[in-house]
Parts: C-alpha cells; sequence; structure tokens
C-alpha cells in the first residue's frame, strides 16, 4: 500500500504542474491574442478616420490641376 500511495502522491505532482504550465499557456495565448487584435484593428479604425480627409485632399489636388 505503501507504494502505491507514493506513486499517487508523484502523479498529483505531475498534476499540478501541468496544471501551471496550462494557465501559463493560456494567459501567453490570450495576451498574443490580444496583442493582434490591436494591432489589426486600431490601424484600421485609424486609416477608416484618415481615408476621408485623404479623399478630399486629393481631390483638392486635382481640381486645382484641371484648372490650370
Amino acid at each position: 500500500m505503501p507504494e502505491i500511495e507514493a506513486r499517487l502522491a508523484a502523479l498529483e505532482a505531475k498534476i499540478d504542474e501541468v496544471a501551471k504550465i496550462t494557465k501559463r499557456l493560456y494567459t501567453v495565448f490570450l495576451w498574443t491574442g490580444v496583442i493582434t487584435v490591436a494591432a489589426f484593428v486600431i490601424p484600421l479604425v485609424l486609416f477608416a478616420f484618415a481615408l476621408p480627409s485623404m479623399i478630399s485632399g486629393l481631390s483638392a489636388y486635382t481640381g486645382a490641376l484641371s484648372g490650370l
């Protein structure tokens, strides 16, 4: 019986270690996803606000050229 209890204790220690590693990997993957989404969405939103001003500036430039 003591042999089985020792093996059970060793297995519980290994399971606890795997649980710690899994939790750490979860946080790494979570932050990787958050940073990836932020790196894609923030420039997309900024471009959506900047696009109208770029179009109006381009229109003014082409309008000035056509007046020559």
